[in-house]
C-alpha cells in the first residue's frame, strides 16, 4: 500500500518549549508545522524532546512539558501519537498522518529509570542515549575523553530493550556505539541512527563510520539520512543533490533497504538550497525520481522505516 513520507527525526517541540509564542499549526518561526508537514506529504513525523542546554541542569519535567506540548499542539492539529503496531496499521490503512516520540539525550532522566518507565507510559518509543556531550549513561560523541557507557547507563540499555524502546546512536561516543553494538547483538535489538549521514562521504564526527553503518545493517537497524548542512557537504553551497553521494555511498555497503531520512528540522540554523523545511519534502521526492526507480525511492522515504516500526515498536497500546 502506498504511504506517505516518513521522518525520523525534527526538533519542533524544543522550539516550542523554548518560545510560548510558537503554535504548530503554521508557524513560520518552525520548519515543520502541521501545514509545511501536509504540502510535503509527511505522513509519520518522529518528534525530538530535546532539552536545550539554555533551559539549563535537564529534568524530568522538562521532558514532560514538551509531551505536553505535542498532546496541545500537534495532536490538537489532527496528528496522533503512534505507540503501537496495532495503530501503525490502522494510521496507515487510514491515510492519515501522525507522529512518534523520541527522547534525545538520556539528561534529564535524571539517572532514574522509574522515569524511563514513565516516558515509555507516555508514548515515548525512541531514546537516543547522549547528545554531543557526556551524561550519566555515556559519552557523546564530542566529548574529548572518548568514553562509553557508565555502568547505570548499561543498565539503561537493558530497561529500553525490556519496555521497547529503540534506541538511537546519532551523537553517541564511537566507544558508546561499539559497546551498544555488543549489548545489541546480545538481546537480538538492532538501533538506529536517526539523523546521520557518511563519514566516507563528509568527514564531520557526527556521520558514521563505514564500519558503523555494516554493523547497523547487520543488526537490521536503520540510518536517517540528514538535511545538516555540514554533515552532507564539508564547504561550499550544499544543494538536494549533494544527498546522492550518501545515498549511493551507504547504499554500496548494503544499506539499501535501511535507509530513512532524518531531517534535523528545528535543530538546524541552516537549510540545504530548496530542501529549507518540510513542505520541501514532495521537491526531495521529484529529486530522487529523477536518479531512481519509483520503487528505491519509495523504500528510502516510507517503506523501509514502516518495515523496522512494524516489528520493533509494541504490538499494542499500554494501558496506563
Amino acid at each position: 500500500m502506498k504511504f506517505g513520507i516518513v521522518d525520523f527525526h525534527c526538533d519542533a517541540l524544543s522550539k516550542l518549549h523554548q518560545d510560548p509564542s510558537i503554535h504548530f499549526s503554521d508557524d513560520q518561526k518552525l520548519d515543520v508545522s502541521a501545514f509545511k508537514l501536509k504540502q510535503g506529504g509527511i505522513k509519520l513525523q518522529c518528534f525530538a524532546i530535546f532539552v536545550s542546554e539554555r533551559l539549563g541542569q535537564g529534568r524530568i519535567g522538562h521532558i514532560l512539558e514538551q509531551i505536553r506540548l505535542f498532546r496541545t499542539e500537534v495532536e490538537a492539529c489532527g496528528l496522533p501519537l503512534v505507540t503501537s503496531r496495532q495503530q501503525l496499521a490502522a494510521l496507515v490503512a487510514s491515510g492519515g498522518s501522525g507522529g512518534l516520540l523520541s527522547l534525545e539525550g538520556a539528561d534529564a532522566l535524571e539517572g532514574n529509570l522509574s522515569y524511563l518507565r514513565c516516558c515509555y507510559d507516555l508514548g515515548v518509543r525512541f531514546l537516543g542515549i547522549t547528545w554531543n556531550h557526556a551524561n550519566w549513561a555515556a559519552d557523546g560523541i564530542m566529548e574529548s575523553r572518548g568514553g562509553g557507557f557508565t555502568q547505570k547507563g548499561k543498565e539503561l540499555v537493558q530497561a529500553c530493550h525490556e519496555l521497547g524502546i529503540i534506541l538511537d546512536v546519532s551523537h553517541l561516543s564511537p566507544k558508546g556505539f561499539w559497546e551498544l553494538t555488543e549489548l545489541a547483538e546480545t538481546a537480538g535489538k538492532p538501533f538506529i541512527a536517526s539523523h546521520s549521514n557518511s563519514f566516507s562521504v563528509c568527514n564531520h564526527p557526527r556521520n558514521l563510520s563505514d564500519e558503523q553503518i555494516r554493523a547497523i545493517v547487520r543488526l537490521g537497524g536503520r540510518i536517517g539520512i540528514t538535511f545538516v548542512p555540514y554533515f552532507v557537504k564539508s564547504e561550499g553551497p550544499v544543494k538536494m543533490t549533494d544527498l546522492l553521494p550518501h545515498l549511493e555511498y551507504m547504499c554500496s555497503l548494503g544499506a539499501e533497504n535501511h535507509l530513512v531520512f532524518g531531517s534535523d528540522f528545528d535543530g538546524i540554523d541552516h537549510h540545504i538550497a530548496g530542501l529549507e523545511n518540510a513542505a520541501k519534502y514532495s521537491d526531495l521526492r521529484e529529486m530522487l525520481l529523477k536518479y531512481y526507480s519509483g520503487a528505491l525511492a519509495d523504500k528510502w522515504l516510507y517503506q523501509n522505516a514502516l518495515k523496522f516500526l512494524q516489528t520493533q515498536i509494541p504490538a499494542t497500546k499500554k494501558t496506563l
